[in-house]
């Protein structure tokens, strides 16, 4: 699958660059196409990974997003997960990365494992791929199991 995203994601840059030059509306549409298309793909991957947990209770309101940031060339946001439960648990969150209009440009599942009863413990949701411009990171869905 992260091949399918790279190839898509070099597909649409490198049609972006050759269109930007060319200066043509409708190529630029098209390629807008493709972007959204393959945003598309890692938000439906996030799904996936999402539906593999077994058990998960909605737990979205246990789970902070921290400010982005930019470590190499990939965006990152702490994230932070508080277990308000009296045993130990697992979550599994799906983090957005969103412009600041709000469009999609990533999505990534992160596992934060062993948060003590009553405790915090934080994880990094690390970009797929590298993003420009300002970023911010949203927590879609997060699983306590």
């Amino acid at each position: 699958m992260n091949r399918a995203r790279a190839t898509a994601g070099t597909l649409a840059l490198l049609l972006g660059l050759s269109l930007a030059a060319t200066g043509c509306d409708q190529a630029k549409e098209a390629a807008g196409g493709i972007v959204s298309s393959a945003t598309a793909a890692v938000a439906s991957a996030a799904q996936q990974k999402m539906d593999e947990v077994k058990d998960g209770v909605n737990a979205t309101g246990d789970v902070t997003a921290g400010p982005t940031s930019v470590d190499g060339d990939r965006t990152v946001a702490e994230i932070t997960a508080t277990n308000p439960k009296d045993k130990t648990a697992d979550y599994t969150v799906w983090v957005n990365f969103r412009d600041t209009d709000g469009n999609l440009l990533d999505a990534v599942v992160l596992n934060i494992d062993g948060v003590e009863a009553g405790k915090s413990k934080s994880g990094t949701a690390r970009s797929n791929r590298s993003l420009s411009g300002d970023t911010k990171a949203e927590i879609q869905q997060a699983l306590r199991h």
